[in-house]
């Protein structure tokens, strides 16, 4: 039984397998209307979400299984004090996969040492989103027609966004990768991603405070939100929340054949005028999550 907590828990040779599915996926749909059949996933969602809870939902439907699960911990057993090894012991009852979100680091991986069921990591506070960073990869292939050979600028907040820490630990095995790391000091990306990710793999990076500065040079950028949820307090996110918005103007900076990623929600750190930019990728972003969320559960239920 295999469990996905990290981008690195696959070989790049298995990443490629998995994205070949989902594209194989994305283009017979009616191939695998009936794969899970009679499979149930649990999805256990201790913090909000819309996009994960319910791509993950989408994609199970899409392979002809069912649902199951909680939306928040105020609406689980959490809330009455069950420990998430006594949930998961449980879940593994009723389910055949869980897909876990907690605010917690680490608490999916305590989960899936209890689980007799395959447990995914749907976001665990600011450590890790595997599973959104399979949807970048994918993404990134889809439209550029391949992952390397290029510079990816990522924006905003990169101390907290496990987004952005999944996305370069998982690039970093791909070849003639440079990264534009673009943050104010405050947000800057963690100094063990900094020294035991970037550096000990050699990989080239840069870090810069203006995003106009970047933009000409980069190939992909991968904006994300400034998180009020990992602040502690309010008066610091206000300071922050509209560091870098990014607008129609910038975008005359850009390569005609640069793409832009966000993993959503969005709040204002992209104009709704960029919308209507051809490269503008986020929404297509968001429907090749559903197919690589696909291909993850197939692959993890060995039903593939």
């Amino acid at each position: 039984m295999r469990h996905l907590m990290s981008p690195m828990d696959f070989t790049v040779e298995e990443l490629e397998e998995l994205m070949d599915l989902a594209n194989d996926i994305e283009a017979n749909p009616e191939k695998y209307s009936e794969a899970c059949k009679g499979k149930k996933l649990a999805t256990c969602f201790y913090e909000p979400s819309t996009r994960t809870r319910l791509s993950f939902e989408s994609a199970m439907l899409n392979l002809g299984g069912n649902v199951i699960g909680f939306a928040s911990a105020d609406s689980s057993s959490a809330s009455k004090g069950e420990s998430v090894s006594d949930t998961v012991r449980v879940i593994s009852c009723y389910a055949d996969i869980c897909a876990m979100r907690h605010p917690k680091e680490g608490a999916p991986l305590v989960a899936s040492k209890k689980s007799r069921i395959p447990v995914i990591n749907a976001g665990d506070g600011g450590h890790q989103h595997p599973t959104q960073t399979l949807t970048d990869l994918l993404t990134i292939r889809s439209l550029n027609g391949k992952i390397g050979n290029m510079t990816i600028g990522l924006c905003g907040d990169l101390k907290f966004g496990r987004t952005v820490h999944s996305l370069i630990n998982a690039l970093v095995r791909y070849d003639n990768i440079k990264f534009i790391l673009i943050s104010p000091g405050e947000l800057r990306v963690p100094s063990y991603i900094r020294e035991d990710v970037l550096k000990k793999n050699n990989i080239e990076f840069e870090e810069v405070e203006r995003l106009e500065d970047a933009m000409p040079d980069l190939d992909i950028l991968y904006m994300t939100r400034v998180q009020r949820e990992r602040f502690f307090n309010e008066e610091e996110y206000l300071r922050m929340k509209d560091y870098y918005i990014l607008d129609g103007q910038k975008m005359t900076l850009a390569k005609d054949d640069m793409l832009v990623l966000h993993p959503l929600p969005r709040v204002n750190e992209i104009s709704v005028e960029v919308d209507d930019d051809e490269r503008a990728a986020y929404f297509k972003q968001a429907q090749y999550g559903v197919y690589i969320r696909m291909a993850l559960i197939l692959t993890l239920l060995e039903l593939n």
